[in-house]
């Protein structure tokens, strides 16, 4: 092991039932003028009803903007920025999905700093510290509680866009799984299939060589003995619980294991990064309107497979961790059960398992490697090298379903 690790963090994560009630008294700590970013859903129940009561019942001025929208399109954020300007709230609360925690990250840069998003795109670009921000997540999957990323959709860009920076990491982390109960099945598995891609690969994510400028250069540095830990913690947590929380939306055991699983993952990819699924997720997405999750996970199986050689020690643990039986295995056999156990997972939740399946139009299979490969910050990640050729081969794969032949190239390096 490479004696250098890092991680970033919330400042506080509060984890558990019923610790959405520790709100107001965390939110008075940090300010005294609340927007809080949700959606039209959310704001109309009466769980947000109690906790902007809850809020206002500690003497906290409070403006509610419910109008985040999937995928954060880039105008939403700057009109929310905006016509929260004149009520200069020092605290933003986000509260609901992945989307609703992203927005609340958006607004605090932009009252903070001024500009436009694009200002800030790409990594270290915010100046410096924004409003403190609490993330309470309703879902299990995204991880934006924990990270530095909020990513966004520009209709100026075929592909969604990251704002990476330390400075957008939630003050404190609220997670209280009782808040996901009302999630129904389906978008449990894909919420929960995002946490698990986001797991694999941080854990499989390439190791950096070490030095003072990494973390300082970089927003996303690879694995370390840090952030494996919690990717681990992830994997094993969704290996045991996830198919569990699908079938019964009320099993409280299950929906708490995920949510923690989903925040450890964050904790992991947060600083380790993700990859190659993930570079392929964006312009699948672009080009299907699939949802982020879903992609990400139909491509886990195949860059698993690509990966393996690459990271056999890790696809190893993976196994473990899921609850496979290391007796009489190999790592090599370990690996391939783990490629199946995920893919045996994946398909029980109801994941799609072909890009022809999501929709992936054949005559785009060219541009969407094209397009992959040119998201640096993923690639670079990937514990395997991908050459042109390669990510064809892949993207080949999986539009056909064809699991082994995501390994061909490797098979063809070893022989030449």
């Amino acid at each position: 092991m490479t004696p250098f690790a890092a991680i970033r963090l919330p400042t506080e994560i509060l984890f558990g039932k019923d610790q959405r009630h520790a709100l107001p008294d965390v939110a008075r700590r940090l300010g005294s003028r609340v927007l809080i970013c949700t959606d039209e859903r959310l704001s109309g129940s009466a769980e947000f009803a109690r906790m902007r009561g809850g809020l206002e019942a500690a003497g906290l001025a409070v403006r509610v903007d419910d109008r985040v929208q999937p995928d954060v399109p880039r105008d939403s954020a700057a009109d929310c920025a905006e016509a929260a300007r004149s009520f200069a709230p020092d605290l933003v609360i986000g509260i609901g999905g992945g989307s609703c925690l992203d927005m609340a990250k958006c607004a605090a840069l932009l009252i903070s700093h001024g500009g436009r998003l694009p200002d800030y795109y790409g990594e270290y670009r915010v100046p410096g510290p924004v409003l403190p921000i609490i993330a309470v997540p309703t879902t299990a999957g995204t991880g934006s509680e924990a990270t530095p990323v909020a990513v966004i959709s520009d209709p100026d860009r075929t592909l969604k866009v990251g704002i990476s920076s330390p400075y957008l990491i939630p003050r404190t982390a609220i997670c209280d799984p009782d808040l996901t109960l009302s999630c129904p099945a389906a978008l449990t598995a894909i919420a929960g299939a995002d946490a698990l891609t986001h797991a694999i690969e941080a854990f499989t994510a390439g190791r950096r060589p070490p030095s003072a400028e990494l973390a300082q250069r970089h927003v996303f540095i690879g694995k370390s003995a840090l952030t494996d830990h919690f990717a681990l913690l992830a994997i094993r947590l969704i290996g045991r619980s996830l198919e569990r929380a699908c079938r019964d939306g009320g099993d409280e055991e299950a929906r708490a294991d995920v949510m923690l699983a989903a925040l450890a993952a964050g904790c992991a990819f947060g600083t380790a990064g993700t990859a190659a699924a993930h570079a392929i997720q964006y312009p699948v997405g672009a080009l299907t309107h699939t949802a982020h999750g879903l992609g990400v996970a139909t491509m886990l199986p195949y860059v698993m497979r690509f990966n393996r050689d690459a990271a056999l020690g890790e696809m190893a643990e993976i196994a473990i961790a899921l609850g496979l039986s290391s007796e009489g295995h190999s790592r090599e056999g370990l690996a391939d059960a783990a490629i199946a156990e995920v893919t045996r997972l994946l398909a029980a939740i109801g994941i799609t398992p072909t890009l022809a399946a999501l929709g992936l139009p054949a005559d785009k299979l060219g541009w969407t490697g094209e397009q992959a490969l040119g998201i640096e910050r993923l690639i670079k990640n990937n514990p395997r090298p991908v050459a042109p050729a390669d990510m064809r081969r892949l993207i080949d794969a999986a539009y056909t379903g064809n699991i082994a032949a995501a390994a061909v190239a490797l098979e063809q390096e070893a022989q030449s």
